[in-house]
Formats: structure tokens, sequence, C-alpha cells
């Protein structure tokens, strides 16, 4: 997939450990893929983030994993159980991913246009408060 690449979240990656870097670069074309128009940039200083009209998601290595921040105010259905953490968060949740572990690729590729969706939308904070765009 052809998408404009941020060379600091390349450098974010190419820091990392081989198999984070292969998480990494996964859940980065799936993100891609979910829609073209997605944009990388960096925050918190080093922090790998996707945005679509706000947030999607960002990549944070960990010692033991890779985590995937959504976005979603937990509105994202998640059919397949991909969520690992923040499940009571108000404004996003985590897929954690583990050395040798698969990924979801289509369950990940749909919460990101769900995302996505809502970010057109108004923004989840706006869908949550009932509040039209």
């Amino acid at each position: 997939m052809e998408y404009a690449a941020e060379p600091r979240v390349d450098a974010y990656i190419s820091a990392l450990p081989e198999w984070q870097q292969a998480v990494c670069r996964e859940v980065r074309e799936l993100v891609h893929a979910a829609d073209p128009e997605v944009a990388e940039t960096i925050k918190r200083t080093r922090q790998p983030y996707f945005e679509l009209q706000g947030n999607v998601c960002a990549l944070l290595a960990a010692k033991d994993h890779v985590n995937v921040f959504l976005y979603d105010g937990g509105l994202t259905p998640d059919p397949e159980h991909l969520i690992t953490g923040g499940h009571e968060n108000k404004t996003g949740r985590t897929v954690a991913f583990y050395e040798g572990e698969a990924i979801n690729g289509p369950a990940l590729t749909e919460m990101f246009r769900s995302i996505i969706a809502n970010n057109r939308a108004g923004g989840w904070r706006r869908i949550k408060n009932g509040q039209k765009p």
C-alpha cells in the first residue's frame, strides 16, 4: 500500500527489536489500509500517531509487548475480543501484542474503520453526547 511515511515514525520503528518492528509495521499497514487518507505524525515527543479528522491510534513499544492505543471513547465494537486494556477508559482502549502472537488483521482493520467513521461523524465525544456534526 502506498502512503506518505513520516520519517520520524520510521526512526521510532527502526530502533525497536525485530519482533516489535514487525508488529509496528503490520499495524501501520493495517491502519493505512483502513483508509488511504490516514496521516502519520509524532506526538508526546516520540510516539507514533495515526490520524484522520482526529486520532485513530498510536503505537507504544514496551519491554515485552507493543501497545496499540485506540482512540474511540469505547464506541468501537470488539466482536473478536482484541481489546486487552482500558475497558473502563473514557477516551481509548488498548490492544497489546506480545512476541510470537499473530495479529488479527481483518478485525483490527475493521476497528480502525469504525474509529475513522466516528471521527468523520464529528468524533467520539460528540457522538457520545448525542450532538450532531
